[in-house]
């Protein structure tokens, strides 16, 4: 069997590959568009994601948005986290930036994880490799949200003079944040476990800052999986936003 680490970036990358096969099929089939299209993603990367880890980890639990949360996880040492279509919106308006979460929860931590940024032909995993961190730039960059920015991140922005750097799903966010397109996410608008905890464990593992946006921990596999806000952003740079989070 392959390491965690592996099996979770070829399984996103896999998934990937079906979103990409499923969307053009619609498309030149003309027979489905806009949230039809988005609906069926969602249903074919979770039936792909759902049949290979019952085939290659069967004796581990499930949390994924598409399927119905089976309590038995929290008695389970071993949980994969899925977001199998992360950025609907996206993936139905045929742009690049949407992507497929797939992270592995171990006894209280994230253990293992990987992105798929199918748009961009790539794959971000726990296993690397990653470029060294860099300090952030001068204005910092923020990824946001496409249609508008929260509140909060507006003010954070103000204060310290930040860019706005607009695209679309949290993990693609993420992902900008370790492939260093950006600087830092902020996110305040309310998430849930799987929207975050396999860019989550990636970013970790490069060396990024990860907590609540009051700097405390990010805790998964919980009784109740909504988890409403996050900050990602490289080490230099933590201090400052948090203590501009928290006078705000």
């Amino acid at each position: 069997m392959p390491d965690d680490h592996s099996f979770a970036a070829d399984l996103a990358t896999s998934a990937g590959q079906v979103l990409l096969n499923t969307r053009s099929e619609v498309v030149a089939s003309g027979t489905a568009g806009g949230k039809a299209l988005a609906k069926m993603g969602d249903a074919t990367a979770q039936e792909h994601i759902a049949a290979r880890l019952a085939a290659e980890r069967p004796d581990d639990a499930v949390l994924s948005e598409e399927a119905a949360d089976d309590p038995v996880r929290l008695s389970r040492e071993r949980v994969w986290i899925i977001d199998p279509l992360d950025g609907t919106r996206e993936y139905s308006e045929d742009r690049h930036d949407w992507a497929v979460h797939v992270a592995l929860w171990e006894c209280g931590a994230l253990t293992a994880g990987a992105v798929a940024l199918p748009g961009l032909n790539a794959t971000l995993s726990t296993a690397g490799p990653f470029s060294g961190l860099g300090a952030p730039a001068e204005p910092v960059r923020l990824a946001v949200s496409r249609s508008r920015a929260s509140d909060l991140v507006l003010t954070v922005a103000e204060r310290i003079g930040a860019e706005l750097v607009p695209m679309g799903s949290a993990g693609y966010k993420v992902s900008a944040v370790v492939r260093g397109e950006v600087d830092a996410y902020i996110h305040s608008g309310g998430q849930y476990e799987w929207d975050s905890a396999a860019p989550v464990a990636v970013a970790a593992a490069a060396g990024l800052h990860t907590s609540r946006i009051d700097g405390s921990s990010l805790e998964y596999n919980r009784k109740d999986p909504y988890l409403p806000d996050l900050l990602v952003c490289g080490p230099r740079l933590a201090d400052k936003l948090l203590r501009v989070l928290a006078s705000i």
